[in-house]
């Protein structure tokens, strides 16, 4: 067997197409909350207030609409071993993922990604941009291809 793995968002998009997918017909409203990206500290995996009240925003436009989907991406910077920084993002996908569930989002409505240090948002010198947790909406069928 064969498993193809879509990481790009152009391939994903095809292969949507491919599959029957029609975007016209799924809008995602642009009423959602911002930020989309949460931000950590050195070695850290708690959000802090602020972030928490916003991931409470996030879980009140999800319970409103049943239809959307969501990605918890979760990154790390290159500093240390690779094998930590996986785990450290992981840790950072969990406590958003804790979070939205104990807000009432179904766990089959979200998909988690952690990719340590893989996906830098700037430059690998930048580690403060680099560690972060982001929020992807997607609808169910676009959930279902991934």
């Amino acid at each position: 067997m064969t498993l193809l793995v879509l990481d790009s968002p152009e391939l994903i998009a095809k292969a949507a197409v491919a599959s029957g997918f029609n975007a016209a017909g799924e809008t995602i409203e642009s009423s959602r909350p911002y930020p989309m990206k949460f931000h950590y500290g050195f070695n850290k995996h708690v959000l802090d207030s602020a972030d928490k009240a916003v991931v409470r925003q996030h879980a009140a436009y999800l319970r409103q609409h049943p239809a959307i989907c969501v990605r918890v991406n979760g990154h790390s910077d290159n500093f240390g071993e690779e094998d930590y920084n996986c785990f450290l993002s992981r840790l950072r996908t969990n406590a958003v993922v804790k979070l939205l569930v104990k807000e009432g989002i179904a766990e089959s409505r979200l998909l988690v990604a952690s990719w340590g240090s893989d996906r830098p948002l700037a430059t690998p010198d930048d580690r403060a941009a680099n560690r972060r947790v982001e929020l992807e909406y997607l609808t169910r069928e676009m959930a279902t291809a991934l």
